[in-house]
């Protein structure tokens, strides 16, 4: 069988996303060759909490992304995932990205698990409330200190941080939606980040079939129904099609 006879036999689908998706859009990985943490060093949420040097590393490291976010748009495999979910093709979607692209292609805010967060909005740790970026950044390029929360609060991109536990209502959605799955699709991920990467695994040790996209090795290989290394931005928009007929 292929992609689309397995997708055609599937009535709850679990898609699990991970950077590989996004860097048709520009969006750069962050553990491959060329990955983001082969050229900074993560600063961890108890250094951002205690010291200003620490948020200011920080922040830098997100303004020197933050174009490439802000401008970033859906390519053709985010767009072909927003139509099977229209199609009723998509169950559920989990991904460990923050850029948001899912959302802008398309994809119903409800069927979307945001596991790491988003750097569509910044929070406030202190006071929990969110505003658009925009701001922030421009104050964090005029003055070079953390931006504030009106309540005094540290303001930071709403993504998880290094050291950061992983909200749990969106983990018990997350393995809520892979108790039920009849089937996971892994696109673009390693599959070696934890807890998120047992998402799938969840699914997979049901005895559901679990199909793999990556060009490169993932920590599931051996476990995989099926596997490919094609290109997201050519294969999804086939299935996709596929599954129109």
């Amino acid at each position: 069988m292929d992609f689309v006879d397995y997708w055609v036999r599937a009535r709850r689908v679990l898609v699990f996303t991970g950077a590989g998706i996004s860097t048709g859009s520009g969006i750069p990985d962050f553990r491959g060759p060329q990955g983001i943490w082969k050229k900074r060093q993560p600063v961890y949420i108890q250094d951002f909490l205690e010291s200003e040097a620490s948020r200011v590393e920080y922040w830098d490291y997100k303004l020197e992304g933050y174009q490439g976010f802000r401008d970033a748009q859906p390519n053709a495999a985010h767009l072909a995932l927003a139509k099977m979910e229209k199609m009723g093709a998509l169950d559920t979607l989990v991904t460990q990205n923050i850029d948001g692209l899912h959302h802008r292609a398309g994809v119903t805010e409800e069927r979307i698990v945001e596991l790491h967060g988003s750097n569509r909005l910044i929070g406030c740790l202190t006071c929990g409330a969110t505003q658009d970026p925009a701001g922030p950044f421009e104050e964090f390029q005029r003055t070079r200190r953390c931006p504030l929360c009106p309540c005094g609060g540290f303001l930071k991109p709403t993504t998880v941080s290094f050291g950061q536990p992983l909200p749990e209502a969106l983990l018990e959605r997350a393995f809520g939606a892979a108790e039920v799955a009849d089937m996971v699709v892994s696109l673009g991920s390693t599959l070696q980040v934890e807890p998120a990467a047992s998402v799938p695994l969840r699914a997979a040790r049901r005895g559901v079939p679990y199909l793999i996209v990556n060009q490169g090795p993932t920590a599931h290989d051996t476990l995989a129904t099926f596997k490919s290394h094609d290109d997201l931005c050519v294969l999804l928009p086939a299935i996709a099609e596929g599954l129109s007929k």
